[in-house]
């Protein structure tokens, strides 16, 4: 504590240019800031300060050393100002950006879950599938889902995002149930128009198998929810995420096509801003969403 004290000391008295002005800001007398300075000089065997009348200035190994008690000063801070951060609840707004159908169907739930258990934080979360500039816009979390392009930004791996087949009963009693992925070509393959790959479908099997399929559409739409309603109508092969259709697969309502075949899974991360001193908010909001989708 006698080190971190005149470490402070000379701090001071760097940034107030005087022993005089450190020691009214310190409010103890001149004598006191001097010796507090002498017995560090004593202690490195070095003089930190040339002397004036008017202004002290830093000797070179002076300019090492201060920067060296910023730094020391400030994790100090930090760690006790961390230490009061983890004795508090998490409380506040917390701002939050992820893709619609992950979102809607498995986000929504577990952030309702987390309000439950967290009652003086409210959420507001955007469901958009565009990318999104996650400091800039002032969300505090992102849900991504593909390729990771920011390297500024903390990514904690989640669950892959996996696709999977599926059909209604009545089209797959019209049409036939598919036994091999190149039977795909002879059904009603209902379309994303946002797929860089239009009409070609990458399914990966048993053992890492692959395929690619030709596939045709007489339906395409821009959302994941709509393609399900079109399969539930029998408008042919949907190839969604597996959390959208899993209640209707549960019910009955689809049924899984090719069950060994999917999408390749996606990668998906949680992302937020690099932070030194987290609010308990936030951390409680990471370890939460890592928990239910990690």
């Amino acid at each position: 504590m006698d080190k971190l004290a005149g470490m402070a000391m000379f701090v001071r008295v760097v940034e107030h240019g005087s022993f005089a002005a450190a020691a009214e800001t310190s409010q103890v007398s001149a004598t006191m800031v001097a010796k507090h300075i002498t017995t560090i000089e004593q202690r490195l065997g070095a003089r930190l300060l040339h002397r004036t009348t008017r202004r002290h200035q830093l000797t070179e190994v002076g300019k090492l050393y201060y920067e060296r008690c910023k730094t020391v000063l400030t994790e100090v801070d930090l760690a006790e100002a961390s230490a009061s951060e983890l004795q508090s609840a998490p409380r506040g707004r917390l701002r939050l950006v992820a893709p619609v159908s992950f979102g809607t169907q498995s986000l929504v739930p577990a952030l309702v879950e987390y309000l439950r258990q967290n009652l003086e934080v409210s959420v507001d979360l955007a469901l958009d599938n565009n990318p999104h500039d996650l400091i800039g816009e002032g969300y505090e979390l992102g849900i991504h889902i593909g390729a990771l392009t920011n390297t500024n930004l903390v990514a904690r791996p989640l669950k892959p995002y996996r696709r999977i087949l599926a059909a209604s009963p009545d089209y797959l009693d019209r049409c036939g149930r598919p036994e091999r992925p190149e039977e795909l070509a002879n059904h009603m393959c209902l379309g994303h128009s946002y797929w860089r790959t239009q009409g070609r479908w990458h399914l990966v099997g048993p053992g890492g198998e692959t395929r690619e399929i030709a596939t045709s559409s007489r339906f395409t739409t821009n959302q994941g929810a709509a393609l399900r309603i079109a399969a539930l109508h029998g408008a042919g092969i949907a190839l969604q995420p597996e959390l959208l259709l899993a209640a209707d697969l549960d019910a009955g309502r689809l049924e899984p096509v090719l069950p060994q075949w999917s999408y390749k899974p996606t990668p998906m991360h949680l992302v937020y801003a690099p932070d030194r001193r987290p609010t308990a908010m936030l951390r409680s909001a990471i370890d939460f969403l890592v928990a239910r989708f990690g």
